[in-house]
């Protein structure tokens, strides 16, 4: 059997670096600029964000059946990859290589020892950021997973069986994850996400994609949410410390962090209005993704879409001044989805019964808008289960059916929040406002909203009546239109994509959640 030799051969192995050397081996190797800060700024380009087409399982009789295979799930032959594997290891043994040792979960019952290989220096300070590296490492440490990261090796498709020249290969047989053809460094983080994503549901614990804060009675709170919902804005709250930014996990014994980072956008970002965020951004040896500045100067230019819309920040977690000390936590008492609305017809809060919490985590809805991608030029749903599709292993009902068991074992609130459009489509209608938002959220966290609620007739939510330090006018999405009949067609246009996209999940799911299932209108 192929397997990961306990040090790849290299030029020169450079292991278990600091973050000041790593910043030094980048810059030296004309890797990175040094921002204004002494961050590190890098240009992943053409590839600017992940290329899930580009993502394969080994299949193998360990785990093939556990798989849910298609087109997020591609399978490749052993054969290929060990193939693959040998030629990323030629590659490799000529060029200087980054090793890093580190752990994946703060529950050490769960946590995942792994080593990242990396041809590039910045890569390993991203991983360094982003995983759990304690100050000193066990003397037995020994590493379950290992990522081999080849950013510039670049595939054959015809020789190798992949799609392009990228490539982002898991073979749980021989616990690895092999990567190449792209500099984003997103890969890493998000192959070992749903490395993660395969192995707690085997142990009856729930992986989430999403950040969660702590109270100071110990209340959880958990939010859910796809890129641009305001799932890190909302949960970076100076009363709430932050457990962790992006990943856990939900064993019996309550939710853990699976990072010791956040890799958080930064396009467009506020000092006012994300203080702890941009504050963390500002730090030296933060890694800055694709974000523009003046080479002269070096100053930043969030606000720059130059390079791409999905500019990042990698960063540890100790550079957030409100964090959880161990990024561990009991378990929820309130579980938020949230949901950027384009077309304007979601209450901006409403309650979930345990079985539309299943329902709407199954469905992962958000909506994309005109600008943020090439082509689209209305409002155009965006369903993606468990709002992490990408990174979900196994058949979308085994996740929803164990969040539905730990939402009724621990009796928790469930709330649907959208902090998109109201008052019309986008384009017509306005943001929700940030302020309104956070006092719903707040409210709910604190169980300050009054238990008095209205059903609206297309998506069969409940509506509160009233939420404090929210006007009243702004909790009905109707009522906000000025013209009744349109926002009536908009939302029977969006209640029809909901029921077309459930329809995938019709056979598995329970007649509980079918039950609740959004019917289009006649």
């Amino acid at each position: 059997m192929l397997t990961v030799p306990d040090k790849l051969r290299a030029a020169t192995l450079w292991e278990n670096l600091s973050a000041a050397e790593l910043v030094e081996h980048a810059l030296k190797r004309g890797e990175a600029a040094l921002g204004p800060e002494g961050q590190i700024i890098v240009d992943t380009r053409p590839h600017t964000g992940r290329s899930p087409k580009d993502k394969f399982f080994v299949r193998e009789p360990g785990s093939e059946t556990h798989i849910d295979w298609g087109d997020v799930n591609q399978p490749i032959d052993e054969a290929r990859f060990d193939a693959l594997f040998e030629r990323v290891q030629e590659h490799l043994r000529e060029r200087d290589v980054y090793a890093l040792d580190c752990y994946v979960g703060a529950d050490e019952r769960f946590r995942l020892p792994v080593r990242v290989y990396t041809e590039l220096a910045w890569q390993s300070l991203f991983a360094r950021h982003l995983f759990i590296t304690p100050e000193r490492l066990p003397s037995d440490f020994v590493p379950e997973f290992t990522v081999v990261d080849a950013a510039l090796f670049q595939a054959d498709p015809e020789r190798d069986g992949t799609r392009t020249g990228t490539f982002v290969i898991v073979n749980f047989r021989r616990r690895m994850i092999l990567i190449g053809g792209t500099r984003y460094a997103g890969e890493i983080k998000k192959s070992v996400f749903t490395v993660m994503n395969y192995l707690l549901p085997l142990r009856e614990s729930l992986p989430m994609h999403c950040s969660a804060n702590v109270g100071e009675a110990g209340d959880l709170a958990i939010f859910f949410g796809l890129s641009g919902t305001g799932k890190t804005t909302l949960s970076s709250d100076s009363h709430r410390p932050l457990v962790g930014d992006d990943e856990h996990g939900w064993s019996d014994d309550g939710v853990f962090n699976f990072e010791g980072g956040c890799y958080a956008k930064v396009i467009r970002l506020s000092p006012t209005a994300e203080p702890e965020i941009w504050a963390a951004t500002q730090r030296f040896s933060t890694v800055l993704e694709n974000v523009a500045y003046n080479e002269r100067t070096r100053a930043l230019d969030v606000d720059s879409e130059e390079k791409t819309e999905n500019t990042r920040a990698a960063y540890p977690l100790e550079f957030i001044p409100n964090v959880v000390a161990g990024s561990k936590g009991g378990h929820p008492k309130v579980v938020l989805m949230l949901t950027a609305d384009a077309f304007g017809v979601l209450p901006p809060i409403s309650k979930l019964s345990r079985e539309q919490a299943m329902y709407h985590f199954l469905s992962g809805y958000t909506a994309k808008v005109a600008g943020t991608e090439r082509g689209i030029t209305e409002p155009q749903a965006t369903f993606s289960t468990c709002f992490g599709a990408p990174f979900m292993v196994h058949h979308p009902t085994v996740y929803a059916k164990l969040l539905g068991r730990k939402i009724a074992e621990h009796e928790v609130d469930c709330w649907l929040v959208n902090t998109g459009w109201t008052g019309g489509p986008y384009g017509i209608g306005k943001r929700m406002s940030i302020s309104h938002t956070r006092a719903m959220v707040n409210a709910a966290i604190e169980g300050r909203i009054p238990d008095e609620f209205e059903r609206e007739d297309f998506f069969g939510l409940l509506v509160p009546k009233g939420v404090p330090g929210v006007p009243s006018d702004v909790l009905n999405p109707r009522n906000a239109w000025s013209d009744a009949r349109a926002y009536d067609a908009q939302a029977a246009t969006l209640a029809r994509l909901f029921a077309d996209n459930f329809r995938r999940f019709e056979e598995q799911a329970s007649e509980a959640v079918k039950a609740v299932a959004i019917r289009p209108r006649p």
